[in-house]
């Protein structure tokens, strides 16, 4: 970055102007460094057509397996085992690139892989975990019905006992990876409660169906669940999850996730904004030397400090097994609806080449209208902080 007149940019840095740099260790720096990169060759180059096509690559996987990022918060099965910070760290890379790849990683991850290493019988981690850590063998989460979405307990799809077997019958919908997936962890109610089920790609009456037609989340796989009397042996079933304190935890790890990868959103769309902001000419000098236009800058820079701020500060909390649920959701609601706020303002700053594909804004402004709604929405995370600040739970 230069300024007008070809000197340098002295100063703090744009995209880190409050040094959090300076915070993270050696090795998480590294763990960032190696993701940034990984991200600037293998995802920036290409995924504004992966946008337009709707489509993601199906050798992605195998590459962010490669890449170790897979899983990479939990222990054992081929998983690196990393801190909570340092997988926050590679969420806000991935999703500087696009909020679908954070999303197939923290699919996988938080998850499908969470779901089983935390749920899981032993033979089940140790059959399913280290493929899955590869990025061999691709996992979904089906949790959301069409009419259950922000209230779990509302779903329908039932699973009954038949002698030793499962039988289950149900809708899952917007679910990531669906059609992609090779096993899916489905949650079905069930005469002992909410439980969660391995159904392996390719089981009778098992059907994904890609989602089409969507403008946000396009370079990402979205599908729809059917299970038609699918059934499926006593080892199908996570054995340690009989509730929906399963599938909550889950979502409390993808939520985790978010807040950092929104924050990768927002500096990524700043960061566009600045150097378009420096290169536009008008009036005879670049559009970054306007009062308003420093306004906007300034804002923009603003949230994206904080944003980062915030997800750190929470990771340090989760490394130190201290973050609550409502913290998470906090953390969500706050750094979401600043992604948007910022992706909105860098629209504005780059005019009519702000909705062009050959620049990031657009593409990450329509995928955080995706990443506001899922896990959670901003309303309802609203609530769930309203009912910690109360004590009186607004849902009911």
């Amino acid at each position: 970055m230069t300024r007008q007149g070809g000197k340098p940019h002295s100063g703090p840095r744009p995209g880190d102007f409050l040094d959090i740099d300076h915070q993270l260790s050696d090795e998480e720096r590294e763990i960032r460094d190696t993701v940034r990169s990984f991200v600037e060759d293998h995802v920036t180059p290409y995924v504004g057509d992966w946008y337009e096509e709707a489509r993601i690559p199906r050798e992605l996987p195998a590459q962010l397996g490669g890449l170790g990022v897979l899983g990479m918060h939990l222990e054992g099965y081929g998983c690196a085992g990393a801190s909570a910070t340092a997988y926050g760290l590679a969420c806000l890379e991935l999703e500087a690139g696009d909020s679908g790849v954070r999303s197939l990683v923290s699919v996988q991850g938080s998850l499908a892989m969470y779901a089983i290493r935390r749920w899981g019988s032993q033979e089940q981690k140790e059959h399913w975990l280290p493929g899955m850590a590869a990025g061999e063998t691709v996992g979904c989460f089906g949790l959301t019905e069409p009419d259950a979405g922000s209230d779990p307990g509302a779903m329908r799809t039932r699973a009954r006992r038949d002698g030793s077997d499962w039988v289950l019958n149900g809708r899952k919908m917007w679910i990531t990876n669906g059609s992609l997936a090779d096993v899916a962890v489905v949650w079905a109610v069930t005469d002992q409660g909410p439980r969660g089920f391995l159904v392996p790609r390719g089981t009778p009456g098992f059907s994904a169906h890609e989602i089409r037609k969507k403008l946000s989340l396009r370079a990402s796989v979205t599908a729809e669940l059917v299970l038609e009397d699918v059934r499926l042996p006593a080892d199908a079933v996570l054995p340690e999850a009989t509730s929906l304190r399963g599938p909550l935890s889950c979502l409390n790890e993808a939520r985790y996730g978010i807040v950092w990868g929104a924050a990768g959103a927002a500096r990524a769309c700043f960061e566009a904004a600045l150097d378009y902001s420096m290169e536009r000419t008008a009036f005879g000098k670049p559009i970054a030397g306007t009062q308003i236009q420093q306004q906007k800058l300034a804002a923009m820079a603003l949230e994206v400090n904080r944003a980062t701020l915030l997800a750190l500060h929470l990771g340090r909390l989760k490394d130190e097994e201290r973050l609550r649920p409502e913290q998470i959701s906090m953390g969500k609601l706050a750094n979401v609806n600043a992604a948007l706020d910022v992706a909105r303002t860098a629209r504005q700053v780059l005019g009519a080449n702000g909705i062009s594909l050959e620049y990031p804004v657009i593409r990450h402004m329509n995928n955080l209208e995706s990443v506001v709604t899922y896990e959670g929405t901003a309303d309802v995370h609203a609530l769930v902080v309203g009912g910690a600040l109360t004590g009186i739970q607004a849902f009911r």
